[in-house]
């Protein structure tokens, strides 16, 4: 099985809200996508859904 195809965990996704909080904050998404972003996070099943919120945002390994 990919890491892709694992089941995320609540950690991840607050990981992710917190890198999509430091994106808008840096001005690389709109308010509008974080509020977007953020409902499919906690909406997000697998890592490789969470990856596909964040794949053009830099970010370490979250």
């Amino acid at each position: 099985m990919e890491r892709r195809d694992l089941r995320a965990a609540d950690s991840d996704r607050e990981a992710v809200v917190k890198l999509l909080a430091r994106a808008v904050g840096e001005g690389r998404i709109t308010v509008e996508e974080f509020e977007e972003r953020t409902r499919a996070t906690y909406a997000a099943t697998t890592y490789g859904d969470l990856d596909e919120l964040t794949t053009d945002l830099p970010r370490s390994t979250w």
